[in-house]
């Protein structure tokens, strides 16, 4: 049996420092196996459509006169989204795909404008179920503001969504329960507005004025289900809804159709912010866009501009 040489001074403090360098090679070899996540991000596709869409319609603007104000309005609200996603996409600063096909920033006519904010609103809508809470409200705002964009020309794929989906989700954490209370409250205004409104607008209006209601007690049910289901007690309405100037005339009544609208958009914007439950996600994204549209009808009644929002709820 051989005898091993004792350790010395100069041996012991060489192998105290070897030790020491390796401590911190296998915490990295560790954080590598279970930290960072570097899938691509899955809000590119989005900024990359909104910005070749904005290049898109300002192409058509320039060669194109009998479509140029229409395409100038695509091309501004889908500038403003894809500015929104950038700030998003760079906060996150995932790896971006070494291989990958732009699309194109060219469209023929009116036509595949139309066919291209349809399939941006159905992307984002899509995604937003499974997004983190916080992106959840930026991505369904997205969706809601091509359908808003839709809705300023027939051409552009113009119509309101039907009626909402009744989930079942169960038992809800109390900041979804808060913010579904306040789009139930919001609901239960615009329901008033409409009845409201109703006598001060002319007879044109009454086939707008019918199918806002009823999407808005839609809605409102949906809401009573939801909280029902949850274990909490719907809120009542109001008895009446003091609105923010007097209506008159056919001007202040258009006015406070396009606040109610806007008011419901901000109210379903802050469920999908505060709830992680897919289904009413879907619910909240799907009220959006209903509130998105119809707000775009009566802002063009009002002559506000933009007349569609680019993000609404968000703005």
């Amino acid at each position: 049996m051989t005898s091993r040489a004792p350790l010395n001074r100069r041996a012991l403090l060489r192998g105290a420092a070897l030790a020491a360098l390796a401590i911190p090679v296998a915490a990295t070899a560790s954080a590598c196996d279970t930290g960072y996540d570097d899938s691509p991000d899955p809000l590119l596709p989005l900024l990359e459509q909104a910005e070749a869409d904005a290049a898109a319609a300002s192409a058509l603007a320039g060669s194109d006169p009998g479509v140029a104000e229409l395409a100038r309005q695509v091309a501004t609200a889908r500038t403003t989204q894809a500015d929104a996603l950038r700030t998003e996409v760079d906060r996150l600063n995932k790896p971006r795909p070494e291989q990958s096909t732009p699309p194109s920033r060219s469209v023929a006519d009116v036509a595949a404008l139309a066919r291209r904010l349809a399939d941006a609103r159905e992307r984002a809508a899509g995604l937003v179920p499974g997004l983190p809470a916080y992106r959840a409200g930026l991505v369904g705002s997205v969706a809601a503001g091509c359908a808003a964009v839709q809705q300023l020309a027939p051409e552009l794929g113009a119509g309101q969504p039907g009626e909402v989906e009744r989930p079942s989700t169960g038992s809800l954490p109390a900041e979804a329960v808060d913010a579904l209370q306040q789009a139930l409250a919001a609901e239960h205004a615009a329901v008033w507005v409409y009845g409201l409104v109703s006598a001060f607008l002319p007879a044109d209006f009454e086939k707008g004025l019918g199918a806002g209601a009823a999407a808005h007690r839609d809605r409102r049910d949906a809401c009573e289900r939801v909280l029902t289901g949850a274990g909490a007690d719907p809120r009542p309405p109001e008895p009446a809804y003091p609105p923010p100037e007097p209506v008159t005339d056919e001007a202040s009544a258009t006015r406070l159709v396009v606040t109610a609208e806007t008011d419901a958009a901000s109210a379903w914007h802050g469920v999908l912010e505060r709830t992680d439950d897919a289904a009413l996600r879907r619910l909240a994204t799907q009220a959006l866009i209903g509130s998105a549209t119809r707000c775009t009808s009566w802002r063009m009644e009002a002559g506000e501009q933009p007349a569609a929002v680019a993000l609404p709820g968000r703005t």
